[in-house]
């Protein structure tokens, strides 16, 4: 087994697993030029939010109100000085569309209540025990930090890590194997415990 396989242990590399295309390239750093673009606009969306204190939706009412302001500006100054119009998109979803994309969105949601009510039935212990770690850290994580720097966080590590990971791959197997071997050994060790208890 190669270097690249032992880390996925399916005998697929890092690059694959990550779909192989464009974004498994900036992930992994191959297109440095973007991945460093990407993390300059976050850090930078960042400090507007959090330095400065904006608001999303106070940028966003800015943001077009200035857009519009431009562009009826620019139709009523085009009509007056005899000048072509703002060239403007014609923006239309179709039916199909919007079909389709509830179709989706139906199936998803759906699946989340029939999990829900897997668990508040009692039928589903293993998901339940998931679902509520998550919430959970969730809960922990949110009252340690604000949506934007979490974002911002998230983004950071989905860049760096993976590409860390491709790049030690050999050490982090032999590192990896030997804690899944003592996490192993303590699992059986509290398995065993339980059961002495209950008997």
């Amino acid at each position: 087994m190669g270097s690249s396989e032992k880390l996925s242990n399916r005998g697929r590399e890092i690059h694959q697993i990550l779909g192989g295309g464009l974004v498994a390239d900036v992930i992994l750093w191959r297109q440095k030029n973007l991945t460093v673009g990407i993390l300059v606009v976050a850090l930078a969306v960042w400090v507007v939010f959090e330095v400065s204190g904006y608001a999303l939706l106070s940028l966003f009412s800015s943001v077009f109100f200035l857009l519009f302001t431009i562009l009826f500006l620019w139709a009523k100054s085009a009509a007056v000085l005899n000048r072509p119009a703002p060239p403007l998109p014609h923006f239309h979803l179709s039916e199909e569309t919007v079909n389709e994309a509830a179709n989706t969105i139906r199936g998803h949601i759906n699946a989340v209540l029939s999990v829900s009510e897997d668990i508040a039935h009692g039928r589903d212990s293993r998901m339940f025990v998931k679902v509520a770690i998550s919430l959970l850290m969730i809960s922990v994580i949110g009252s340690l930090t604000d949506f934007f720097t979490l974002c911002y966080t998230c983004l950071v590590i989905a860049l760096t890590v993976p590409a860390l990971c491709e790049r030690y791959e050999d050490c982090i197997c032999r590192y990896g194997q030997v804690w899944q071997r003592k996490l192993q050994h303590v699992y059986v060790r509290f398995i065993n415990g339980v059961w002495r208890h209950r008997n």
